[in-house]
């Protein structure tokens, strides 16, 4: 756009179209707007929804509106946010009759590659849905590029953090490089959100700077959401929450080739009553076989510890059984490792979308899919062996663990590794100051709730007894005052 001639003069057709795709909050939009700024044009900024509205031809009319402002000032850049929401595949809708979104998307194809060019107009567009883009939308000569903006590795998770953390002071403790090793998956506005929940901790517990324990409790708030600290939980509830979660540390440390355990909690926060968090020894982006299968016994680490420890099942370890399960069969019908279903893909891993999946049968035959579930199960029942074989194996360290879990509530990675290797908690270990919102116990609770009242009775108490307005205590005062000071007769009886 700066300088189109050393193109033109080489014969170069300037591509027409750049498809920015992602997941959500990886800086799609902002490179967008980096990109207008650079480029030194005019630049034109609609979302996907804005062309549809109640009027028929509304979508088109504004699609050519567009364009043809934007060759009148060429060299241009037209960027289309969520085109997703215009731009899905035609004919995928489930009842007949006129789309008025179809005749947006027509006209938006003419526009970018149609019988009338549009040169010196360059089209960015946005989306976290490709899979549902129509493909004439997606042809070299509409969309040339199209450019994935994953999810930071972590140098890049380390450089976002640190544009985030300018404005923000933090203590000397905090170590961004190691926040970055703490935070795998996450994009960034996730990044964004744990500084700012950070800050907002830091003052609520009055502080100046952000400290590490400050980001140790936004990392948990942004994971799992803000601690409950008025719960209450009874005593066999809380023992079963702290065997439960020692069983996935006992499972993720004794299996540790790809995954560390960081940290393990029994403070309930959203809909867990606990958790425990392993983190990825460096960035992965294979798996194999052998560390999916790691994954799963860790998952079902928890339950298995409940049947060992208690004799019982609990619904706690719903969430657990859902990701094994999802794990399992991904393992089985997308990336072909099991020996009896052989290297066959059953199934994609696009995401759901009627308009495309309806009227469509699956590309296998009902045996293919018992076999499948047979498959899946059996991945999941030699997991939960291999978990029962692993505690009962190291049923000292795994009491220990749930022992100290219900002491401290919470175990970071040296505590939970002093513990395993050496059976004591390591030295200087002390009760954080500024710990998270306890779960509090039966007791605790009604305690709380019988000091809350006193206090409460005490208040109503005061304001009863005190005057009821400022009016009343300037009455009260001049009174006080007359009956203080001597009367002009009593003056004339002291002096005679």
């Amino acid at each position: 756009l700066k300088d189109p001639r050393r193109f033109v003069e080489l014969g170069a057709r300037i591509p027409a179209g750049v498809l920015l795709e992602g997941p959500p909050g990886t800086g799609k939009t902002l490179l967008a707007k980096a990109v207008a700024g650079e480029a030194g044009v005019p630049f034109y900024s609609i979302s996907g929804s804005d062309f549809v509205e109640m009027f028929v031809g509304v979508g088109a009319s504004r699609v050519r509106d567009l364009f043809e402002t934007a060759k009148k000032n060429a060299p241009a850049i037209i960027f289309i946010d969520e085109i997703d929401a215009v731009g899905r595949q035609r004919g995928a809708g489930m009842g007949g009759g006129h789309d008025e979104r179809e005749q947006t998307l027509n006209q938006l194809l003419v526009e970018m590659d149609g019988f009338d060019g549009n040169e010196g107009v360059i089209v960015i567009a946005a989306t976290n849905r490709s899979d549902v883009l129509d493909p004439a939308l997606l042809r070299p000569g509409r969309f040339d590029r199209q450019i994935l903006v994953g999810r930071p590795d972590v140098k890049g998770r380390e450089a976002i953090l640190r544009v985030h953390a300018r404005n923000k002071p933090l203590s000397d403790d905090v170590d961004l490089k190691v926040v970055a090793q703490q935070t795998p998956g996450f994009a960034g506005a996730d990044l964004e959100n744990v500084l700012n929940e950070a800050a907002l901790v830091a003052a609520r517990r009055n502080k100046k700077k952000i400290d590490a324990s400050d980001i140790d409790e936004a990392e948990d708030r942004v994971i799992a959401g803000p601690a409950k600290k008025d719960r209450v939980i009874n005593k066999r509830e809380r023992e079963m929450v702290a065997y439960h979660e020692a069983g996935h540390t006992i499972v993720g440390l004794v299996l540790s080739r790809a995954r560390v355990v960081h940290k393990v909690t029994i403070i309930p926060r959203g809909r867990a009553g606990g958790y425990m968090i392993a983190l990825p020894k460096e960035d992965q982006f294979l798996m194999t076989k052998e560390d999916m299968f790691e994954q799963i016994v860790g998952l079902l680490g928890g339950r298995t510890a409940e049947e060992i420890i208690f004799g019982v099942q609990s619904t706690g370890a719903s969430n657990d059984f859902e990701q094994a399960t999802a794990l399992a069969r991904s393992m089985v019908t997308e990336y072909g490792m099991s020996d009896k279903l052989g290297p066959v893909q059953y199934e994609g891993n696009h995401q759901v979308f009627v308009g495309r999946d309806y009227g469509q049968t699956k590309a296998y035959s009902e045996q293919v899919a018992f076999e499948i579930d047979q498959e899946v199960r059996k991945i999941l029942m030699d997991a939960h062996q291999k978990a029962h074989e692993i505690i009962e194996e190291h049923r000292a360290q795994h009491k220990l663990i749930a022992e100290k879990l219900l002491e401290h509530e919470t175990l970071d990675a040296k505590a939970i590794k002093s513990l395993f290797e050496e059976g004591k908690m390591p030295e200087g270990t002390e009760s954080s100051e500024y710990p998270s919102e306890k779960a509090q116990t039966f007791e605790e609770a009604k305690r709380a709730l019988e000091e809350k009242d006193a206090e409460k009775q005490a208040a109503e108490k005061h304001s009863e007894d005190a005057p009821s307005n400022d009016f009343d205590q300037q009455l009260e005062d001049v009174r006080r005052n007359s009956e203080s000071q001597p009367t002009d007769q009593e003056n004339k009886d002291d002096n005679a």
